[in-house]
């Protein structure tokens, strides 16, 4: 569980930094917004799924990244040192996290 956290982390500082519409201070800001994340996948995204689930099979599956991006954009309100600056930069924080972080799961994890 702390190996996935700490793979997150990297995950959340390195697409922070190739996006120019995200900002994060520093790693220790990543590591709180890979928490953050998490909670709120645990609590939130289930209700939220399922209560988008005409949305997300007429748009065949993509309505998850915007369900990502509204979480993203809450983690964003809560923690300090990490800023998305447009609702559209969510969305493309959303996909390209999910691709390093899946490389870096098949890399480490």
């Amino acid at each position: 569980m702390i190996w996935a956290w700490l793979i997150n982390s990297v995950s959340v500082y390195i697409t922070a930094k190739v996006l120019s519409g995200v900002e994060i201070k520093n790693f220790w800001a990543a590591v709180w917004v890979a928490a953050g994340l998490s909670i709120v996948n645990v609590l939130l995204k289930p209700i939220l799924v399922i209560l988008t689930i005409p949305f997300t099979i007429l748009t065949f599956g993509l309505f998850v990244f915007v369900i990502n991006a509204i979480l993203i954009k809450l983690v964003d309100e809560f923690i300090d040192g990490f800023k998305v600056k447009t609702f559209g930069w969510a969305i493309a924080f959303s996909f390209v996290l999910t691709i390093i972080s899946s490389v870096l799961m098949r890399l480490f994890g």
